[in-house]
């Protein structure tokens, strides 16, 4: 599978009449952002409003930013969807535009802002009313069973169903990588009965230009890309951060574990067995992260995750 083949590139004159007549009014400075695995963006004006049009394949992840504008706040700024729907053979979704720079790719040395920044972001997270029942998948009532143990063990599973079917296979052939995820896989289910169910809001994608901050860096202005969020425990946004700090330097040196464990909003009791909580996300996002190298045939990343997973599985815990 070729990364250059997942997301659509429609001519951007046919893109551009569209909006045209979409809006009937005149679009300016329509102009194609970057970033997106599954969506081509671009970014346009009509009239004083500011807009970004994304086209996909799917629009199942529209739908669920549609649903999440319900969280947006002030330390939780979340695109408002303005509307989604089909065109150019596509799925689309028309949000409000946000500006500013993606957070993994601040300077080192704005480290103390990106930490306030995160800081206040993942609280204001952790603000939103806990669930009150173990039901993983907010946004569908229909996947109600799915339950936060079920949805980590999922992306652990190669569902003929998924976009990534058949990542499972590609790792089996090469033994080291399957003994590496196996024992993955092993140290996640043993680690499981410790993570509670909280229902806490996860987003479950932080990093990866899914996050702006302003100038200063020490403001997030815009949350994108809903789709793999979900309800359960909010250290797994926490292990998203530190799993993939060793690409990112900012993230890295901001060390958000450390502030988590400070964060005035927390209890003893919301950070009990925190460490081996944190460590078994750690694995899972990892390890999940193994199949989609493998799916992507991105050997180059592989081999970067597989040090961060060996280095993990050695250390164990971190310390508190």
């Amino acid at each position: 599978m070729s990364t250059a083949n997942a997301k659509p590139k429609p001519d951007i004159a046919k893109v551009e009449q569209w909006l045209g007549d979409h809006h009937k009014l005149s679009v300016e400075d329509l102009a194609p952002l970057m970033g997106g695995y599954w969506s081509s963006a671009y970014s346009y004006t009509v009239g004083e409003n500011k807009f970004v049009l994304r086209l996909g394949e799917s629009g199942d992840g529209y739908l669920i930013d549609e649903k999440a504008y319900q969280f947006n706040g002030p330390m939780l700024p979340v695109p408002h969807v303005v509307d989604r729907g089909e065109a150019l053979g596509l799925a689309y979704a028309i949000s409000n535009r946000h500006y500013g720079q993606f957070i993994e790719t601040v300077a080192e040395k704005k480290a103390q802002q990106v930490g306030l920044a995160m800081d206040n972001l993942l609280q204001a997270m952790r603000a939103i009313t806990p669930a009150s029942v173990d039901q993983a998948v907010w946004y569908d009532p229909v996947q109600s069973d799915l339950t936060w143990h079920k949805w980590l063990l999922g992306s652990l599973t190669d569902r003929p169903d998924s976009h990534t079917a058949g990542w499972r296979r590609r790792l089996a052939a090469k033994p080291a990588l399957d003994n590496l995820f196996n024992e993955c896989d092993a140290r996640i289910r043993a680690l499981l009965p410790e993570c509670p169910s909280r229902g806490d809001l996860v987003h479950g994608d932080l990093l990866h230009q899914n996050v702006l901050v302003n100038d200063a860096a020490d403001k997030v202005t815009a949350v994108f890309s809903w789709k793999c969020s979900a309800r359960g425990d909010f250290l797994y946004d926490v292990a998203w951060c530190t799993v993939w700090s060793p690409w990112h330097p900012v993230i890295d040196t901001a060390d958000i574990w450390t502030r988590v464990l400070a964060a005035d909003d927390l209890s003893e009791a919301d950070l009990k067995n925190a460490a081996i909580r944190h460590h078994c996300y750690e694995l899972q996002i990892a390890a999940s992260h193994m199949g989609w190298y493998a799916w992507t045939e991105d050997e180059e990343n592989m081999a970067s995750l597989v040090k961060v997973i060996t280095l993990i599985l050695h250390r164990g815990p971190l310390t508190i």
